[in-house]
This record gives structure tokens, sequence and C-alpha cells, in this order.
């Protein structure tokens, strides 16, 4: 028998009240709430912990035990997460690897099952789940959506397979998550309609609006590459029971700094009531999703957090079930031997293979423009840089020469150019490439390009950089995506091989890995690169 209480100012979100309190708690569930008199200044504050309404634990190259660990210091006690990145190279057993790996800490994550694997035909992934699949992960009690629908042209012509997936997370009566890049009007109509409840990707104000307007919830997100805050926020005043907070992908070295609990600071900072904030980081995604959280009332699972106060939410404690995980930034969450899952069967590259003949006659070049803090880029076409006959990198331009392997097989390699990275010298590369997860690299030269592509495949998956006669890597040896190490150690040598990119390479990117991760995502618009070549997202075509 367990019995806990604490002292504080208790917030109750709903009523929009706070009193001055004892919290009881009793095996593991809140017993009774107290209120003793008015709030009380100078006391800390209570209340139900945050919740991550949408992330690719993957993302931050961590195994979810240790994502948990480093999370749980920043008040959050839950997570709506979508295991679509394993799953495209692992399949289902990648997906049961999270739910099993999420299962040794105290901590409440709640899996979708990928509704998207592969994501597009016009790439190679290591795994397919067909909507035979995907009714058998949704009949798990641990799988709690089906996560985000991206092939929303599937949606919009009826495609059967897609509504077979649509329709058998209805028959289980579980929410089905949207990914629609700026889909408005008729068309954004027409995909709501179908089922699909949230969405987000949204990057201004007017779509998401629109969409909100249909019926939808619109989640701000906030990631390491992703940043859509700004543009979004003004909405939460008069939205906020149809808003969440999240990530998305958020890397090891912004988790370690913070979580959801600096979107509650910086939305209390732009003059969004407070109580409207915590509705959205606290209650939207529990309801929405019948999460396992409780909500901090009398009979609820004893998840909650002790704030310093409601403006900058510094989190002195975070409670799971009644049990102090969390104390003053000291996790309590152990680290957990895990195994390492993969598919890696490439063969080390050669020079020769990053070489770009120039054709006959080259007119400009297509080039992709990388948007610091999006996920979309823009098209360009510029002047080719030609030497000896072949394309060749024009740092002088900040024009790059990227590439796509293929880590599945042998293939030939995917050859293409890219603006806005910065990179002076050297080459990055990376096994982390959504979202079938290939290997994408970009480089000044060919030699740069090869040492750091093959610097990943020996790693068998990881990040890779190197200039001016220095290597760095990070081994990622679980599908290619995350360590297998305690999460400090890797947000550490993350954030060495981060600054190295800035620093000796002259990168000017927030989150250049992050960015990189991105450019072969082909279900955002306008121009990305697969293992198969250059593909245009607004034709959903590849580019002569």
């Amino acid at each position: 028998m367990r019995m806990l209480q604490v002292e504080g100012n208790i917030v109750d979100i709903e009523n929009k009240k706070i009193g001055y309190g004892i919290l009881r708690v009793h095996d593991g569930k809140i017993n009774d709430i107290e209120i003793l008199g008015n709030e009380k200044t100078g006391s800390p504050y209570i209340l139900p912990g945050l919740i991550d309404s949408h992330v690719h634990i993957e993302s931050s190259m961590l195994v979810p035990s240790e994502f948990a660990k480093l999370a749980v210091v920043h008040g959050s006690t839950g997570t709506i997460s979508d295991p679509h990145e394993i799953a495209n190279v692992c399949g289902m057993e990648g997906v049961k690897f999270m739910i099993e790996n999420g299962n040794t800490v105290p901590f409440k994550f709640h899996f979708g099952a990928p509704s998207c694997v592969p994501a597009t035909l016009f790439e190679t992934a290591g795994a397919s789940l067909d909507a035979g699949d995907v009714t058998k992960l949704l009949a798990m009690p641990e799988i709690h959506y089906l996560s985000e629908m991206m092939n929303f042209p599937g949606v919009l012509n009826q495609d059967e397979e897609v509504m077979k997936k649509i329709a058998a997370a209805k028959n289980f009566n579980k929410p089905v998550d949207g990914h629609a890049p700026g889909l408005r009007g008729e068309d954004a109509k027409k995909y709501i309609e179908a089922g699909i409840s949230t969405d987000h990707e949204c990057f201004t104000a007017e779509e998401a609006l629109g969409k909100l307007k249909f019926g939808m919830k619109i989640l701000i997100r906030e990631g390491s590459a992703a940043k859509n805050f700004d543009a979004l926020i003004p909405l939460m005043h008069d939205h906020f029971e149809n808003m969440m907070f999240c990530s998305d992908d958020k890397h090891p070295d912004s988790l370690e700094i913070s979580h959801i609990n600096a979107l509650c600071a910086r939305a209390v900072a732009y003059g969004i009531d407070v109580f409207k904030v915590l509705q959205a980081a606290c209650i939207n995604p529990v309801k929405h999703y019948n999460m396992h959280n409780g909500l901090l009332k009398p009979g609820d699972a004893a998840d909650f957090i002790v704030v310093d106060d409601l403006i900058h939410f510094k989190v002195l404690q975070t409670y799971i079930d009644g049990a102090l995980v969390a104390e003053n930034g000291t996790s309590f969450i152990k680290t957990q031997p895990s195994q390492a899952l993969n598919q890696f069967n490439c063969s080390i590259k050669k020079v020769a293979d990053f070489a770009l003949q120039a054709k006959n006659n080259t007119g400009k070049l297509p080039v992709i423009e990388a948007l610091d803090g999006q996920l979309i880029t823009t098209k360009l076409y510029c002047t080719p840089n030609i030497r000896q006959g072949m394309l060749v990198s024009n740092p002088a331009e900040d024009i790059l020469k990227i590439v796509v392997v293929n880590r599945y097989k042998d293939a030939p390699i995917a050859i293409s150019f890219i603006k806005n990275t910065g990179i002076k010298q050297g080459a990055m590369a990376s096994s982390v490439a959504h979202d079938s997860h290939n290997i994408v690299a970009v480089g000044v030269d060919d030699t740069s390009l090869c040492q750091a592509v093959n610097l990943v495949i020996q790693n068998q998956g990881g990040i890779s950089a190197l200039a001016n006669g220095i290597e760095k890597s990070l081994a990622l040896p679980v599908a290619g995506l995350m360590s297998t190490d305690d999460g400090y150690s890797v947000s550490k040598a993350y954030t060495e091989i981060d600054q190295f990119t800035k620093n000796e390479m002259a990168s000017t990117l927030t989150a250049p890995f992050m960015t990189l991760s991105f450019m072969a995502l082909l279900v955002i618009p306008h121009l990305k690169l697969s293992d198969m070549g250059l593909f245009d997202g607004d034709k959903f075509e590849f580019v002569p």
C-alpha cells in the first residue's frame, strides 16, 4: 500500500480555478484533493503531466526508455508516438520493439499503427504494412490510434487500401491522425470528412483556421527542424479547445534542454490565458486519444507535476502512477539493456559512384532550396557548375551535391543539388532520412561525400560529419535510427557533431542533421530526393 501526500497550489484546469491544498495518492491513484484555501503566493503549483501529442521517438535517436528518461525531467508524462520511422525499416517487428522497450519504464507511451509504410512507391523502404497488417496492429490494446495518414491523395481519391485502413481504425473506435500540408478548401473538407481528426503540418494560421472550421483539431508543432509555434499560437485565444502541442521530431540535444514545458512558457509569454495553454498541453490529448494519463481528479492515475510557477514552468517534480520519476532536473528512470534491431544491406561505396556527368546542352539545373525551420522546400533553377564534363558542387554559391544511397540493397546512387546548407567544406551523412531511412548526404566534393557515407555504412547506421581531416560519427544500431546508450551520453555526442557541422563545416542551419533528414521526405513539398531520383512533390512524380 503506497501512500503519498503533496501540498501546493492545485490547478483545476477545466474549471479554471487554483486553490491551495493537499493532493493525496493511494496505490498510484489520486485518492482525494483537499482545498485548504486560496492560491498561496510563492508556493509551487500542482497540475496534470504534460503530453506531447505527436512525436516520432526515433527522431530523438533514443530508444523509448531513454526518451522517457530525458522527457520526465521537463514534466512530460505521456506521448502520442508514431513508430512509422522504425516501421519503414523493420515493419511489424519494429513497432513491437517500440512497445516492448517503452514498457520497461514508468512512462505512458501511446503508440499508433503506421498508416503509410512505405510512405510512397517512389522510394525504397525496408518493409511494407498493408491494410491487413494495420488491422492486426489496431486490434492490439497497446495501439491507440491510426498514425498520420500522409497519403492524402489516396484519401481524396478513395484509394481502396487507404480507406480500408481508416475503416479499421473506426471499427476499433480509435482516432485517425492526419498529415496534409497545404491542403485547403474542398480538398481539406473531403480529407477531414473521411474521418481524419488532427493535423500537425499547418505552417500558416490561415491554413490551420480553415481546417479548424471543418472540425479538425490542430497541433502546434515546435520540433528541432519544423517550427510553427509563432505562426499558429494566435489561434489558441479562440480555439484552445481544439488545439494541442507537439514536437513531431526532436533531437536529443533539444530534448535534454526542454520539451512541452517550454511551449507552455512561450504561450503564456505571448499572452494566452494560462488555463487555455494547459487545456492544450494536458487535457486535450488525453481526451482525444483516450490516453491512460490521469487528469488530476480523484480516482485518476496519479500522473502529475509540480512546477515553480505558471510563467516559466520550471519543473520541480514529476510523478507517474504516484511514483516520483524526476526531481529538480534529475531523472530517476534507469537505463535499460536493449537489443539492436536493424536492416542494413549495402556495401562500401567508391568515389566514382558519386560522379554525375553533365548532359549535352545543359540548361538550368533543378535545385532543392532548404528552408531553415521548415520541412517544405522550394524549387530553384540554377546555372550548373561543370568541371571536366561533370556536375559538381559550388560552395561559393551555396549549391552543393546531395545524394541518397539505398541502404537495403546495392543500387545506383541518386544525385541532385541543394542550396542553403551553408556548408563550405567536407560532408555530412545520415541514415535518419524520412521516411524510408536510406542514407542522405550533402557535401562540397565527391571524396568527402563518399567518406561520410561510408562512415554510416561501417556503423550500420548513424550520422557522420567530416572536414579538415577530422571525422565525427555517432552509431545508431537500432534500425539505423536509435542508439542503445544512455540518453544523456547520446545527447552529448550528438551536440558535438552538430557543433562540428556549424563550426568546422560552416553550416548556417539551426539543426543541420534534422533538416537533412527531411530532404528525402517526398510527402512534403515541393522538391525532394529519394533513392530513385529527384521528386516533384506538387506533381507527385519524378523530375525528368
